[in-house]
């Protein structure tokens, strides 16, 4: 059965990069919109399990390794402060939606940076 729960605040969904100037917000933007489009796959496909969730986070944790390549070509990659905050927005994602037994580390887990 499909979990129940609500999107979390868009606003905070990497919010910490872009307070940083080091992160330009047009890359963050992007960021957030794939945040964004998890959260309407989860909402559409309504995995009822964290096995099923993590097949829709590993195709949105692909989405920012692709745009991986953008940041670095901006001056900027996606490192130690970055990953902190898109494995927390995840998290926050996953929660959102009742999967708080969603491991944090398997929901990134294809990730490149």
């Amino acid at each position: 059965m499909a979990r129940n729960g609500t999107r979390p605040d868009e606003s905070a969904l990497l919010a910490g990069m872009y307070r940083d100037d080091y992160y330009p917000d047009h890359l963050v933007d992007q960021g957030r919109a794939i945040l964004l489009r998890l959260c309407e796959r989860i909402e559409t496909v309504g995995p009822a399990d964290p096995d099923a969730l993590y097949v829709l986070t590993h195709a949105a944790t692909e989405e920012f390794n692709a745009l991986e390549e953008a940041f670095v070509a901006a001056g900027s990659e996606i490192e130690t402060v970055a990953r902190d905050e898109i494995g927390t927005a995840f998290w926050s994602v996953a929660t959102a939606y009742g999967f708080d037994d969603a491991d944090i580390e398997e929901l990134i887990a294809p990730r490149e940076w």
